[in-house]
């Protein structure tokens, strides 16, 4: 694993993480470090594309999250919580199961100056759920129903799919965005896609 370091996010009005330096090695790693890696991934070292999208998405258009109770779903480095949370969300919760994720986003939330309610499950009801980057297993796509049972809303974002097996899910905007630091990605992988869903009582 490489240093960290603060990084300033493209388009994000001013949103900054802990991430691994730009200057980690892309070569092939030694077997202890690999099996290291493997065995506990340090996805919250990287701001993912998607969550990069759906942050800055909120940044730009706070209205979305505004005054509302919001669940960041797959935390991660806690980008897309802490965006919610400086574009005026009345309380926020960001939710990972990797007890160093849930570090990560504590001392990211202190570095933005917002406050955020770092935990390990889902709560039972909130207004608001968003997702960034965590379709990429096909076994998460029952988290699209689970967030449905726990929001009166779902914003998510993705870049590796396209469409929802669940057509009340409705595409808002395409976005592109890389994965900080870059990962050489396949330019397949840049675009993000952002969904919205609401409970049928709340559409107009």
């Amino acid at each position: 694993m490489g240093r960290i370091e603060i990084q300033a996010l493209p388009g994000c009005d001013g949103l900054r993480l802990g991430l691994i330096a730009p200057d980690f090695p892309l070569g092939p790693l030694p077997a202890e470090t690999m099996q290291a890696v493997i065995a506990q991934p340090a996805y919250w070292a990287f701001c993912w594309g998607s969550g990069l999208a759906l942050a800055c998405f909120l940044r730009a258009e706070p209205h979305w999250v505004a005054g509302k109770s919001v669940a960041d779903l797959g935390s991660g480095s806690g980008v897309v919580a802490i965006a919610a949370a400086m574009a005026g969300a009345a309380r926020v919760l960001a939710i990972d199961t990797d007890p160093d994720a849930r570090l990560a986003t504590e001392v990211n939330a202190a570095i933005n100056g917002v406050t955020i309610d770092v935990r390990a499950t889902t709560p039972l009801s909130t207004d608001l759920v968003l997702m960034a980057d965590v379709l990429y297993d096909r076994s998460n796509l029952e988290l699209l129903s689970l967030a449905q049972n726990r929001a009166h809303e779902v914003l998510l974002a993705d870049t590796r799919i396209r469409a929802l097996p669940d057509s009340s899910y409705r595409e808002i905007a395409r976005m592109d965005a890389r994965t900080l630091p870059n990962l050489g990605e396949f330019d397949e992988f840049k675009t993000a896609h952002l969904f919205h869903w609401q409970h049928a009582a709340g559409r107009h």
